[in-house]
């Protein structure tokens, strides 16, 4: 049985972590305020020129664009995006499980190969020591997220996509939609998706090109592919934040649990020891007065 002093260790303990998890549940809101602006502030942006993209789109570009074209699958490439740490509750979890899930449906078409793309330290680390097929990572960069990393990540996929190493490209993410729910989302991101919808004749307005369109629509292609990338990450780390301050919160409320539980014992524990030490002194002073009659 815990001594006394084993109980007052303990609550001292867990009221240090109590203060830690708190500290970090605070520092986690006032990074989600900005992240989370960041999200609502490129949603608009990215729907728009998604928008625009689907009206350039000719029928001579599906038959020929590379980025465009559908390819006879061989090899797939499956981006995991994770957060480089933990203490996020099921955040990097979720997605390393919908992830393999992925990769085992992949595999089971007819010679397709999956490659693994990892951004975010977690899920490198679980997929490399699992000895996937990891051709590439990003990690170490989400404490400062900038618009340079979705062009250096998309100019990585890209290249390996027109060189051939890969037919498909699909990105497994947290989209984000509030602070306590974060949704897991499987994207198409190469070739790109044309909704037919978009394209049927008469659907679209009937829009004057300057210089024409097929140069607009080379001057918006790569501006589509970084916009799509930079959402991602983002969403991402809004994501990351709104699931780590929750999981603060959880440990901060559950720490403070644990110490009023520790206390009660404590409390019974000293209890117990006054009353044996008390009937100890009764039962002395009782043996004395036998002892002196």
């Amino acid at each position: 049985m815990a001594t006394l002093r084993d109980i007052r260790s303990r609550i001292k303990s867990v009221q240090s972590t109590q203060k830690i998890t708190k500290a970090m549940k605070m520092v986690a809101a006032a990074k989600l305020r900005r992240a989370q602006e960041g999200v609502i502030n490129a949603r608009p942006y990215a729907k728009k020129i998604e928008q625009l993209f689907s009206h350039l789109i000719t029928d001579e570009h599906k038959a020929s664009n590379s980025f465009l074209l559908k390819r006879d699958v061989k090899n797939v490439l499956i981006v995991a995006v994770t957060a480089d740490r933990g203490l996020c509750g099921s955040f990097n979890t979720n997605i390393i499980k919908e992830v393999t899930r992925l990769v085992k449906v992949e595999a089971e078409r007819p010679d397709v190969h999956v490659k693994l793309f990892c951004i975010g330290k977690k899920g490198w680390e679980f997929f490399k020591k699992r000895n996937y097929d990891v051709i590439g990572e990003k990690i170490n960069f989400f404490s400062n997220l900038r618009y340079e990393n979705a062009l250096e990540i998309s100019n990585r996929i890209i290249a390996g996509y027109l060189n051939g190493e890969y037919d498909e490209v699909k990105i497994v993410y947290n989209e984000f939609k509030s602070i306590v729910s974060q949704q897991i989302t499987v994207k198409n991101y190469l070739p790109i998706p044309v909704t037919e919808s978009k394209v049927i004749a008469g659907k679209i307005p009937d829009y004057i090109y300057e210089k024409n369109q097929t140069s607009i629509f080379e001057y918006v292609l790569p501006k589509f592919i970084f916009t799509q990338m930079w959402r991602v990450l983002l969403e991402s780390n809004a994501s990351e934040l709104g699931a780590k301050m929750t999981a603060m919160d959880n440990a901060t409320t559950n720490a403070g649990e644990l110490i009023r539980s520790l206390k009660v014992t404590y409390n019974k524990e000293r209890q117990a020891a006054i009353t044996t030490e008390i009937l100890e002194i009764v039962s002395g002073a009782n043996a004395l007065q036998e002892s002196g009659g």
